[in-house]
């Protein structure tokens, strides 16, 4: 049976009649070990009062006095000295008994046969409705000797307050089956639900809410399920993005290539249209190396959950570099740009901070307008180290800040386009932050410039 539902009913029947088999098995070990002789004892006793009772009353009508006592809830079995055997009460299942067992109790022996009765597994001796599952008294009776064989008849036994018990006990373990039965169905059946919900994720379909409305700990799985349902939607079109925003971002540039070489192969092109296509197709060329090595590193980021090569250099010295790096195009806008640096040393890795600053102070290069202003500054505090980068440039609006971490994502995409830029700078340098523990956030006006600030705790 495949189903967990089915399953679970077979096991609880399984369950229930192995703990009713060991709960027989254990109560009859304990009856031939603890009750077995007690029992015995006691009908014994019973036994002997009957026994004596006869002998001591004259003029006793035995048979109607015993049929009386059969009457009231015993089996008894008499048998004279001519080995005639009379039945008094219900019969015996079997009858059993031996003749060299009469023989005995004619002569004036007991009988236990109770407390003898063989222990046998699957049976229990205070039922087993035998012959020789009785006790045996001699007595004497107007001159004749007699055997009289004795055990409580058990039906006679079970009165109404045991069937009452007995029926409530039914009725109980009927309740409680059906009752586990609808539970099971009601744990099962949003499991059924998440089951159908996962094989649709696995064929890429993440639309559609699970009505899952538990609090325990099926509904938390359900909470988790849907958010990491939610999850791999937004991951799923971010990818899709990803690939349309790469496709463009090829195709626009090799386009280009390949207009500005067909035009290079008219021979009849002057010398100065030739250069400029060749610049074009260089620029162009530029651009796709650029892309190509910021995919790779975004790709290293993304695989590896701490590609740090981590080393203990000088914050503010590497600032410097990558300030003197570009200083060309600081000049070349007449930009101001000011740096206030503490000596700072870090444990981080050298390599991707400085595509951080690079990518920062570009960042602020290509959207800081001729003649503008740029700060850079790095301050320590006792758990962290800041480095802000702020500018006077174009800056952001409120939808624009939202998004300037997404990949391939421009703020001003005609601007970026003349410029080179990729729209994966700022994706780089959120992500290698990440990977330091620390956080960047960003303010900006429309009009009036921006800020990044970055956060990086000090590595223990």
């Amino acid at each position: 049976m495949r189903s967990l539902y089915g399953k679970f009913v077979v096991i609880t029947a399984l369950i229930m009649f192995v703990s009713g088999l060991l709960a027989f098995l254990t109560v009859n070990t304990y009856y031939h070990q603890q009750l077995k002789g007690k029992n015995d004892e006691k009908n014994m006793k019973i036994a002997m009062s009957i026994a004596s009772f006869i002998e001591s009353t004259k003029e006793l009508d035995l048979d109607h006095y015993l049929k009386t006592q059969a009457a009231v809830g015993y089996k008894l079995y008499v048998v004279d000295e001519k080995r005639n055997a009379t039945l008094y009460g219900e019969p015996f299942r079997v009858e059993n008994l031996t003749s060299e067992t009469v023989d005995q109790v004619l002569k004036g022996e007991r009988y236990h046969g109770m407390r003898d009765f063989p222990s046998e597994t699957f049976v229990t001796g205070f039922f087993s409705n035998k012959l020789a599952n009785t006790v045996g008294v001699p007595f004497q009776h107007e001159g004749t000797s007699y055997a009289l064989f004795l055990r409580p008849d058990i039906k006679m036994l079970f009165t109404e307050v045991h069937k009452l018990l007995g029926g409530m006990v039914i009725v109980m373990a009927i309740i409680s089956l059906l009752s586990m039965l609808i539970v099971a169905k009601k744990l099962i059946d949003p499991i059924t639900a998440l089951t159908v919900a996962t094989k649709k994720v696995g064929e890429e379909r993440f639309s559609g809410t699970l009505d899952i409305h538990r609090s325990d700990e099926i509904g938390q799985l359900a909470k988790s399920f849907q958010r990491m349902t939610e999850k791999l939607s937004e991951n799923d079109r971010i990818r899709k993005e990803f690939i349309s925003d790469v496709s463009h971002d090829f195709q626009s540039p090799l386009l280009n290539i390949k207009g500005y070489a067909e035009l290079l192969m008219d021979e009849t092109l002057t010398e100065a249209s030739r250069k400029n296509y060749a610049q074009v197709i260089q620029s162009e060329t530029e651009r796709l190396s650029s892309l190509t090595k910021q995919l790779l590193l975004l790709t290293s980021l993304d695989q590896l959950s701490s590609p740090l090569q981590l080393k203990t250099f000088s914050v503010d010295e590497q600032l410097k570099e990558v300030v003197r790096k570009y200083r060309w195009l600081v000049e070349e806008k007449e930009l101001s740009l000011s740096m206030e640096l503490e000596e700072v040393t870090y444990t981080g890795d050298p390599a991707f901070l400085e595509k951080v600053w690079e990518n920062l102070l570009l960042n602020a290069l290509k959207y800081t307008e001729v003649g503008g202003t740029i700060d850079v500054l790095l301050t320590e505090e006792p758990d962290h180290l800041i480095v802000v980068v702020r500018d006077t440039g174009i800056g952001m609006d409120e939808s624009a800040l939202g998004r300037i971490f997404d990949r391939f994502y421009r703020a001003d995409d005609s601007r970026t386009q003349k410029s080179g830029g990729t729209g994966l700078g700022l994706s780089i340098v959120q992500q290698v932050v990440k990977l330091h523990a620390g956080a960047i956030d960003v303010t900006s006006k429309k009009g009036e410039g921006s800020t990044f600030t970055v956060r990086l705790p000090k590595l223990s």
